[in-house]
């Protein structure tokens, strides 16, 4: 029996030290990472794309910084989109219209977060919070969606997506960095806005930024406009999160999440998997009387896929979503992977011949859920150049935020539990392929892990890291078992 048993792990032992050497000698590349069970959240695992398709870490962090300076502090006139007022203030501009967006502050916000770049991240929001935040009236609570560059609104009305961007890269800067003081309160004022958005109307001024019925988010928290959607401000991933971190209407945000997954059913059309900029709360497409063509595929919706292949990746709760990921990729792969326009019907007649690096990233994070053609659309992202000129702000934007989903890098910052999470060697709280690079160098002698480094790498908890505790980290990355 003690023979048997013997025998058994050195059999265990030797299968083990093949699988190592199989996975020194051919690291991580395409089509075989995938989503892993129950979603990052869950898992704390995040894929990253690009090494799917043969990238190395050392390039796809280049490519990431690349941009980020080039956005934030290129050439005024043509590459950057940030800047700065004084030393402790910034703006995000729309270089093509030469005006300030809520929409692109919040975008800003987010990719400063997720950068890890928090002098830029107050600024822009101290900018915001002095310039466009409404203290009081009909707007109470909430942010003008268009100012001047000197910091006058010229447009007062609120647009739903910019809270909710304002209010997630807030509740995620809390858990990054910690809460400060004053407006830095990080979370704080992020629950301030969540409460906003569903109580603001309570002492009988001013709407809500969701409809309590429909449990959905409205398209403007204005009378008339409360009464329909934008399909592309749906954001159930961040839904669920509010509803696990907020102090109050817990519930009403994890009903928001599943109303928005079947919202997105009814919204997308059947074949093309193509959403209006504007819809109906049972879907439908939404002309409006100020501005025409919105029942189409126009530049809002780019951002529909991503926002569902996002919700897919980080919870997993609608396997549709595959459905509709390969759905999308596959007719945009009809138009030509290189060359498709930017602008159709909700049936695929196409109304523009642009080909728009905004929606080739938008396209490309759609990989996250699906299983067909996904690589290729990861690949034109990574042939793109970095937007510049007139149009680059909404362009811009978007590919900025594409190259953090599709690396991997656009993460749910967590409270902190004081835990290590096993597998997060860099202890960025996420478990990726960096990570995988990190073991690897350990037990090859080419760097040598130390105090928590060392200890998140012990994933089967024995105290020491070896060949095991690689294989069983190669396991978690290829969404098997362990």
């Amino acid at each position: 029996m003690l023979r048997s048993r013997s025998m058994k792990r050195c059999i265990l032992y030797l299968l083990t030290i093949s699988l190592v050497l199989t996975a020194l000698s051919f690291p991580i590349g395409k089509n075989s990472v995938k989503a892993a069970s129950g979603g990052a959240y869950e898992t704390n695992t995040y894929r990253n794309l690009f090494a799917e398709i043969g990238k190395s870490q050392s390039e796809i962090d280049a490519k990431l910084q690349k941009a980020f300076d080039q956005m934030f502090y290129g050439d005024d006139s043509t590459q950057r989109l940030f800047y700065p007022v004084g030393t402790d203030k910034a703006y995000i501009m729309d270089v093509g219209d030469n005006d300030v967006r809520s929409e692109g502050m919040s975008y800003g916000m987010m990719i400063c977060v997720q950068m890890d770049k928090k002098k830029e991240f107050d600024m822009l929001w101290k900018w915001a919070k002095e310039y466009m935040y409404h203290a009081d009236g009909q707007f109470k609570g909430f942010f003008a969606w268009q100012c001047s560059t000197s910091g006058s609104k010229m447009d007062n009305t609120p647009a739903s997506d910019g809270e909710e961007y304002f209010a997630t890269s807030l509740l995620f800067a809390s858990n990054r960095w910690g809460d400060g003081t004053g407006i830095y309160n990080y979370s704080a004022e992020a629950k301030a806005l969540l409460d906003a958005m569903l109580h603001q109307s309570d002492d009988g001024v001013g709407v809500n930024m969701f409809n309590k019925t429909e449990k959905k988010v409205v398209f403007c928290p204005t009378s008339g406009a409360d009464a329909f959607s934008d399909p592309s401000y749906h954001l159930p991933a961040f839904y669920e999160l509010w509803a696990l971190w907020g102090e109050k209407d817990n519930s009403f945000w994890s009903d928001a999440a599943s109303a928005s997954r079947q919202f997105f059913q009814k919204a997308t059309n059947s074949t093309t998997g193509l959403a209006p900029d504007y819809a109906n709360f049972d879907g439908s497409p939404k002309d409006v009387s100020w501005s025409s063509g919105h029942a189409d595929f126009r530049f809002d919706a780019w951002r529909v896929a991503s926002n569902i292949a996002v919700d897919y990746a980080w919870w997993g709760k609608d396997s549709w979503q595959v459905t509709f990921a390969d759905r999308i990729q596959g007719f945009f792969y009809k138009e030509g992977i290189s060359s498709y326009g930017n602008q159709f019907t909700v049936s695929g007649s196409k109304l523009s011949s642009d080909h728009s690096p905004g929606l080739v990233a938008m396209n490309a994070v759609a990989s996250l859920a699906s299983t067909n053609k996904s690589n290729e659309f990861v690949e034109e992202l990574w042939k793109v150049s970095i937007p510049s000129g007139k149009w680059r702000y909404y362009d811009g934007m978007l590919y900025m935020m594409g190259l953090l989903h599709c690396s991997g890098n656009f993460k749910i910052w967590k409270p902190d539990s004081g835990e290590i999470l096993c597998g997060d060697i860099n202890v960025d709280k996420a478990v990726n392929s960096i990570d995988f690079a990190l073991l690897r160098k350990h037990l090859l002698g080419m760097s040598i892990l130390t105090g928590n480094n060392l200890l998140a790498a012990d994933m089967n908890k024995d105290g020491s890291v070896n060949s095991i505790d690689f294989a069983l980290l190669r396991q978690i990355l290829l969404g098997m078992p362990s």
